[in-house]
């Protein structure tokens, strides 16, 4: 009798050690869908924020430069995709640089529209 009573407690560790893998592998799954997600939210919320064409005005950009910079490092702080989160930080730096340079009249401006063409390229790839 001794011996079943035994064998019960030892099933019934091994099966809470079980339930507890599988536990483990739930919440793993369930972080990974969460922090997808989370990057999905980001990327999307990142590309309406950035939002560069080769036909944009300048002036525009240079007026709202700091805001998106500040927007697009609060987006950074939120990702856990270390690509998308440096992608992310990188843009904000070239829309600070921007601001910077607000004083020499613009005059580079087709040089930084076509970085931060480039980095919108690699935030993309890096999103999808």
């Amino acid at each position: 009798m001794r011996r079943s009573g035994v064998r019960g407690l030892c099933a019934a560790v091994v099966l809470s050690g079980l339930a507890l893998s599988g536990c483990d592998e739930v919440t793993s799954a369930i972080e990974g869908v969460q922090n997808t997600g989370d990057k999905a939210a980001v990327c999307a919320d990142a590309l309406q924020i950035i939002d560069l064409n080769v036909n944009v005005d300048p002036e525009a950009v240079a007026a709202g430069a700091e805001e998106k910079a500040q927007q697009l490092q609060d987006l950074g702080q939120r990702v856990a995709d270390q690509s998308v989160q440096e992608t992310l930080f990188d843009i904000a730096n070239g829309y600070l640089e921007l601001e910077r340079n607000k004083l020499d009249h613009l005059s580079n401006f087709s040089a930084w529209l076509e970085n931060n063409l480039n980095r919108l390229d690699e935030l993309r790839q890096a999103c999808f």
